[in-house]
């Protein structure tokens, strides 16, 4: 099992790496934390300052790497991040096979 990227998260992604001047070869940071209303939030970040460690996992889709630490794939193996900027708000949303519950922004969740 992987994380999987949509399209249109694609797009945004590659659009945000050119506004921002990042780099390509800058990977994607998929990350699980403490916090939110249901005990777990996602965290999306470009990772231009940690350096990718043997434990972590890396995945690539539409020229976008993923990395994910060991403990955070747990959450994540299977999840498919998508972008949508319609009537329920904009941003990155998290499809996560794994969580049971989730909060009404679906910014955090629960297993």
């Amino acid at each position: 099992m992987s994380i999987s990227i949509s399209d249109r998260a694609a797009e945004r992604i590659h659009q945000i790496r050119k506004e921002q001047s990042i780099s390509e070869n800058t990977p994607l940071r998929v990350s699980v934390v403490s916090g939110g209303c249901s005990g777990l939030t996602y965290d999306l970040d470009f990772d231009s300052q940690k350096e990718i460690t043997k434990e972590d996992k890396e995945f690539e889709e539409h020229g976008i790497k993923v990395v994910v630490d060991t403990r955070s794939f747990l959450y994540l193996a299977g999840t498919r991040l998508d972008y949508t900027d319609g009537l329920d708000g904009q941003g990155f949303h998290f499809n996560n096979p794994n969580a049971v519950r989730s909060c009404s922004c679906g910014e955090s969740f629960s297993l």
